[in-house]
C-alpha cells in the first residue's frame, strides 16, 4: 500500500512546484530507489496533462564515469542531456543516493574538468530558469544512504522528509502558500537596501546589495525549502567568516572550513579535514572564488544537520553562503562552474543589519 505521504509529495512536486499544465513536457530525473516516488509522480503529471519522460539512475555509475573515463570523455556532455535542457518544460528531479560518499576518492581534478565541461549545461539551465522558460524543483526520497548521512533510521529519515516537505499535514499546498507570503513580506523590507553586515563568534562580514533582488524560495524549486537568498555585489565581500557544519560537494566532505575576503575574492582559505579538495573548488576558474550567494534559512521544521544540502541551507536560524555561481534573477553576474553551498548556525551571538538596521537576530527576524 502506498504511503500517503508519498501521494501527498507528488502532488505538491507537479501541481505546487512545478505547476505542470496541458501540454508540457516534464521530465522526472530519479534514483533507481525512488522508482515509489517516480511512480506517483508521473500519475500525477498525467492528471494534469503533461507528458511525462523518466530517467532512472545510478550514483554508482555516475562514480564509475568520473574513475574510468579518459580526458575527452570526462569534457564530453550527452547530446540527450542537452536537448533536455534545452527544451523541457518541467524538470523534477528526485536524489536517492545508494552511497553518499561515493566520489570520496575520486581526484578532485577530474571532478573539476567534469564541472567546467557541464558549464554550457549549467548556463543553459540557470538561464531558462531565471527566464521563467523552465519549471523545476528537486527533492528527496528518503533512503538508507540518507539516513545514515543524518545519524537515523529508516524510519526517523522517512519522518523527517515528510515532516520537513509538510507532506504529513492535511493541506501542505496552504502551509508553502503561508511560508511564501511571510518570506515575501521581509523581501519587502530588504528591497532598495544597500548594504548588509553579519557579525557574531563565527563571522564577520561586509557586502554591498545594491541593485540585488532577494529571491523568495518557498517550494517552488526546492522541496523542502523555506529560505531567502540574494547574490551580493561580487568585488563587495570583506571579512571573514568560520562555517560551522561539514560543508559537501561532489560526494567530498570539508570540515572547519574558514574563508577570508578582500576585494569580493577569498585571499585566505583553510579547512581542518579535505583542504585540498577546498582549495581545488576555489582554483577551479575566476568566479570560484568570489561569492554567488547570500542566504537564510527559514524551515524551522528542519533542526538538524544531515549533510544534505537540499535540507542544511534551510535549517531555521541558519546562513548560508556559496562561492562561485551567481543568481541572475537576483542580479547576479558571477560566472562560474561550481556553486557550492558553506552553512554556519546563526542561532546564537549573531546578528544581521541592513544598512545599519537590525533584521534578523540570534537566528530570527525582527522585523
Amino acid at each position: 500500500m502506498t504511503d500517503l505521504r508519498l501521494i501527498k509529495l507528488a502532488d505538491v512536486l507537479v501541481n505546487y512546484s512545478t505547476k505542470v499544465k496541458t501540454g508540457d513536457w516534464v521530465h522526472i530525473s530519479a534514483g533507481w530507489q525512488a522508482l515509489p516516488l517516480v511512480r506517483e509522480v508521473q500519475s500525477r503529471v498525467l492528471q494534469a496533462g503533461g507528458y511525462p519522460s523518466v530517467n532512472l539512475g545510478s550514483q554508482d555509475l555516475g562514480t564509475a564515469f568520473l574513475a574510468e573515463a579518459a580526458e575527452a570523455q570526462l569534457n564530453w556532455i550527452s547530446p540527450l542531456e542537452m536537448h533536455m535542457i534545452e527544451n523541457v518544460d518541467a524538470w523534477i528531479v528526485i536524489d536517492a543516493p545508494e552511497n553518499t560518499r561515493s566520489n570520496t576518492g575520486i581526484d578532485p581534478a577530474r571532478q573539476q574538468t567534469r564541472s567546467k565541461a557541464r558549464r554550457k549545461w549549467s548556463e543553459i539551465y540557470l538561464g531558462r530558469s531565471a527566464a521563467g522558460e523552465l519549471h523545476w524543483v528537486m527533492t528527496s526520497f528518503p533512503c538508507q544512504a540518507l539516513a545514515q548521512d543524518a545519524e537515523m533510521c529508516l524510519t526517523e529519515i522517512d519522518d523527517f522528509v515528510f515532516k520537513s516537505t509538510f507532506v504529513d499535514q492535511d493541506d501542505p499546498v496552504a502551509l508553502w502558500q503561508g511560508v511564501h507570503d511571510e518570506q515575501e513580506r521581509l523581501i519587502k523590507w530588504l528591497a532598495g537596501k544597500k548594504a548588509v553586515s553579519i557579525r557574531g563568534a563565527q563571522v564577520d562580514l561586509k557586502m554591498s546589495i545594491e541593485g540585488r533582488t532577494f529571491i523568495n524560495s518557498a517550494g517552488d524549486v526546492n522541496m523542502p525549502s523555506g529560505e531567502i537568498f540574494t547574490s551580493p555585489v561580487e568585488d563587495s565581500v570583506e571579512g571573514w567568516v568560520q562555517f560551522s557544519y561539514p560543508a559537501v560537494y561532489q560526494s567530498v566532505v570539508v570540515e572547519g572550513v574558514r574563508l577570508e575576503f578582500e576585494g569580493g575574492r577569498v585571499v585566505k582559505a583553510s579547512a581542518e579535514k579535505n583542504e585540498e579538495f577546498l582549495h581545488k573548488m576555489l582554483d577551479a576558474d575566476e568566479g570560484a572564488r568570489r561569492l554567488g550567494e547570500l542566504g537564510i534559512g527559514t524551515n524551522t521544521g528542519i533542526t538538524r544537520f544531515t549533510r544534505n544540502i537540499l535540507y542544511d541551507e534551510k535549517i531555521g536560524g541558519s546562513f548560508h553562503l556559496a562561492i562561485g555561481k551567481g543568481f541572475a534573477e537576483a542580479g547576479g553576474v558571477n560566472q562560474s562552474a561550481i556553486h557550492w553551498d558553506l552553512i554556519t548556525d546563526a542561532r546564537q551571538d549573531t546578528e544581521m543589519r541592513a544598512d545599519g538596521e537590525v533584521f534578523y537576530k540570534d537566528g530570527k527576524f525582527v522585523v
